[in-house]
């Protein structure tokens, strides 16, 4: 079985500086996969780099059998990968409703644009409660449901989660990893960098350590999770 996502010997870089060393890694369909590290380690900028923000230095990437290489960011949404990025990135000054409606920005089906709205706000109801509210005056938790659920709205195939967790209480964070679960019990196939490593194994099938652009240890969600070095390193465990 072809993954959905296939990443194979990737490398970027800033200048001259490398900031993913040469990673690979697959996705399959239905799947959570998370990668962990501390700041620094190459995860965000893997990230925009399979959304088409980063141009790699070399290696491949395979989405749904496509090679990516090339292909500008809003032709690979099309394509079925969405990006909810660090930091959100909501337009503040437009409501809840237009910030979903951009997600939707490439297709032209009212009817299953009106749908999918409404699914976000299934997913989240206090979008749905303050629909007319500028996306600015939301708090920070709700911002970040507000970029998933734009991130939605493009259909996607696969759905890049960056940090979803960053900055929010310990109760809106549990909402946000309730909501990932729920979404990969619905079928979707998700990528996830979470700086909280405990509840990113727990969802994830797979993940992968990365240190210094490099991946350093790979295996089962689970089995990470119970692995001494990752608890020392990542859990806070002595």
């Amino acid at each position: 079985m072809t993954a959905l996502l296939e990443v194979e010997d990737l490398k970027v870089a800033y200048g001259k500086i490398e900031a993913v060393k040469g990673i690979s890694f697959s996705v399959e369909a239905g799947q959570i996969v998370t990668l962990i590290g501390t700041n620094g380690a190459g995860k965000t900028t893997t990230l925009r780099t399979l959304s088409g923000l980063l141009k790699p230095a070399a290696g491949r990437v395979l989405f749904d059998g496509k090679p990516l290489s090339g292909i500008p960011a809003h032709k690979i949404v099309a394509l079925g990968l969405a990006h909810s990025p660090e930091g959100r990135h909501i337009f503040p000054r437009l409501t809840i409703a237009e910030n979903l409606q951009l997600g939707a920005f490439l297709r032209s089906d009212k009817a299953g644009i009106e749908k999918d709205i409404q699914r976000a706000y299934d997913l989240f109801p206090i979008l749905g409660e303050r629909r007319k509210q500028a996306a600015g005056t939301l708090s920070g938790g709700e911002q970040q449901m507000l970029a998933m659920g734009r991130a939605l709205m493009s259909q996607p195939k696969l759905l890049m989660l960056d940090e979803p967790s960053m900055g929010l209480s310990p109760i809106m964070m549990q909402k946000i990893m309730a909501t990932i679960a729920e979404l990969k019990s619905q079928g979707m196939t998700i990528l996830l960098i979470e700086q909280n490593a405990q509840a990113a194994l727990s969802l994830a099938d797979h993940g992968h350590v990365m240190e210094i652009g490099k991946i350093v240890l790979s295996g089962t969600g689970q089995d990470l999770l119970h692995d001494e070095s990752v608890r020392k390193a990542y859990l806070g465990e002595d």
